[in-house]
């Protein structure tokens, strides 16, 4: 699997360009709920065009099979994981870019968990739509943010890791608070996790990762007043 561009690439200025956009929006929303449900083989075009409050043959208008709006839900979800990873670059400072890297992957856990759910469950059943990208596209970005980190420890600007050990624990510890949201909300005791708690959440996975890389804690957040309990 290689990412590819949005399903449909309609002018946004069109009206029924604007239409096309908001429904595959809107199906691939209620794709991503169904399928971090019942995953791909329990979920049905049915189940997600209810979810979506639009009649089943509008599915197969933009997506001719149940497959064809899978892989399109990965790639989404790709996308928005990976993006944030560029900022990992040789002339970034290493607390300023993993700082923001990480506190990205946690708000992605905060607003998007079912679509980590998602994920997680396409690995746990071999990862067979998406073998290619793992294999070829996500191992040459791992190599590449890699050679990033072996650089800033080479210049001595970071405490000496392994790199792709590295990455791979910040993604467990970043997508842990997504995929296992109800273990961790039954052992702190709460309804819901509010927007303060992935704060201080985040604050503290942040001091975990950069005391290990040899790096300052970031700065504290912000003191702001407390959060609803369904924020």
């Amino acid at each position: 699997m290689t990412l590819k561009t949005d399903p449909v690439s309609p002018d946004a200025t069109a009206p029924q360009g604007r239409i096309r956009r908001e429904n595959v929006e809107r199906i691939l929303k209620a794709a991503e709920a169904v399928f971090a449900e019942a995953g791909c083989a329990g979920a049905t075009m049915a189940d997600i065009a209810d979810k979506a409050g639009l009649p089943k043959a509008n599915l197969h208008y933009y997506f001719g099979t149940k497959e064809d709006l899978y892989r399109a839900v990965l790639d989404n979800i790709l996308r928005l994981w990976l993006a944030p990873i560029n900022a990992l670059t040789p002339d970034a400072d290493p607390a300023t870019a993993l700082t923001a890297y990480i506190t990205t992957k946690m708000e992605a856990s905060r607003t998007r968990a079912l679509a980590s759910k998602v994920f997680a469950n396409e690995i746990l059943h071999g990862g067979a739509q998406i073998e290619r990208f793992l294999s070829e596209d996500l191992r040459r970005l791992v190599d590449a943010k890699a050679a990033v980190i072996d650089g800033w420890v080479a210049e001595g600007r970071m405490a000496p890791v392994d790199a792709r050990q590295f990455l791979f624990m910040i993604w467990a510890v970043t997508q842990h608070y997504a995929d296992f949201d109800v273990q961790v909300r039954k052992v702190l005791g709460r309804r819901s996790l509010t927007r303060q708690d992935f704060a201080q959440i985040t604050a503290e996975v942040l001091r975990l990762i950069l005391r290990a890389a040899g790096l300052p804690d970031p700065a504290p957040p912000p003191s702001s007043s407390p959060t609803p309990a369904n924020a």
